[in-house]
């Protein structure tokens, strides 16, 4: 190997290296654990000709014992978040092992706006099956619509406008949650405009993070009486792609992407109604998502992210963004201990991309549907892939 070579694999190897230290509950992981260990990859969704992209979705347990899967799937030639897309839904019928082919979702207004994507699933309360997803009409009108199914998505009933004012709002995949009070909540990122075009350079990146609240099971939706912004210098981003758990003690624990190295964390003592002022959390992180849910029967929670800090020296690739590694762990809270710290993709030096997971946990296993890509598919958007791993060693 000339030196060349070798420069060349020392450096990715500290920056995997560099991805494990960052995050504290790396030292204090158990002798044994190895890094992929029990994970399968179960299915990979490549682009084609005609489907330039498949990407985020969501999971949902059904009635009959089948998981749902619903997801983004572009048409045509452009695979940017602003192109022609659809959703499309997927079925298991033994617990994630295996897929059905694409069946597909019409959506209201699909055909004459920009595109629909970034699907939430949850189960409401009068047991319809509720289907969340984003209608970009224009750069000046991007809003969550919610639509019902009561025979286990079959047929679906007409749309419900989640946001009573137009604007741009970025709602990120799998994040819709419902508290313990029973009231709905969606954690929106509000991009103002900049200039009155109609075209991605007029929003400014700079988000606020805003939340939609219904107390009546989905039929009716208002904006929570306070937003929050990232009141610092030096940040291109503000509060993006925000996420949202409840808290054993009530509370509202959020999280927001940032530019400065890091996921931003406040918290809500009444509902997501007001929030506390936004500051880094444990999560480092480059300018991509965290995602994360409780544990089955826990009070602890599993979060996937990318933990790479943002920094100005490596070369960023269109195909990658610096999404890799994507990492696991599980933690009691904010404050407390995590532990398990496992790459799930993202430690063999191959430049690519994985980020926009989604999680749904069976009986004895967790799903984790990403999207994922690299120089082949020329972005980390392009492919979604789901990986299956156990259960058990998450919950101890």
């Amino acid at each position: 190997m000339n030196s060349h070579s070798c420069f060349k694999h020392l450096f990715r190897l500290t920056v995997v290296l560099l991805a494990v230290v960052t995050v504290e509950a790396a030292e204090r992981r158990s002798a044994g654990e190895t890094t992929n260990a029990g994970n399968r990859r179960i299915l990979d969704l490549p682009p084609a000709p005609g489907n330039p992209r498949n990407s985020e979705g969501a999971f949902l347990d059904l009635r009959d014992g089948r998981i749902i899967l619903v997801y983004s799937r572009f048409t045509g030639v452009v695979s940017l978040d602003h192109a022609k897309a659809e959703l499309a839904a997927r079925f298991s019928s033994d617990a994630g092992e295996t897929w059905s082919t694409d069946t597909l979702i019409a959506t209201p207004g699909e055909k004459e706006a920009m595109n629909v994507m970034s699907v939430s699933l949850l189960r409401l309360q009068n047991g319809d099956v509720g289907l969340f997803y984003l209608l970009r009409r224009s750069f000046d009108d991007m809003r969550m619509f919610l639509r019902r199914s009561s025979d286990e998505g079959r047929t679906w009933g007409a749309p419900v406008n989640c946001m009573p004012a137009a604007g741009y709002y970025g709602v990120n995949n799998d994040r819709v949650i419902r508290l313990s009070s029973g009231r709905i909540i969606i954690p929106a990122a509000l991009h103002r405009k900049r200039a009155d075009r109609n075209e991605a350079a007029a929003i400014d990146s700079r988000a606020l993070a805003v939340f939609f609240l219904s107390d009546d099971d989905g039929r009716t939706w208002r904006e929570g009486t306070q937003f929050c912004t990232l009141a610092v210098v030096h940040t291109k981003t503000g509060l993006q792609e925000p996420g949202v758990v409840e808290l054993a003690s009530g509370g509202v624990w959020a999280w927001a992407r940032t530019d400065l190295g890091r996921q931003y964390e406040f918290f809500s003592w009444d509902g997501g109604e007001s929030w506390s002022q936004p500051g880094p959390s444990r999560f480092s992180s480059p300018r991509s998502p965290l995602s994360m849910k409780r544990l089955p029967g826990s009070n602890g929670f599993f979060a996937v992210w990318n933990p790479i800090p943002e920094y100005e020296t490596p070369v960023r690739t269109a195909h990658s963004g610096r999404r890799a590694p994507l990492v696991i762990a599980t933690g009691a809270g904010p404050s407390e201990k995590w532990k398990g710290l496992r790459v799930i993709e993202g430690n063999d030096g191959v430049d690519a991309g994985y980020c926009y997971t989604a999680i749904h946990f069976t009986k004895d296993a967790v799903l984790l549907a990403y999207c994922a890509g690299a120089v082949e598919d020329k972005h980390s958007l392009a492919r979604l892939r789901i990986t299956k791993l156990p259960l058990a060693g998450l919950t101890d």
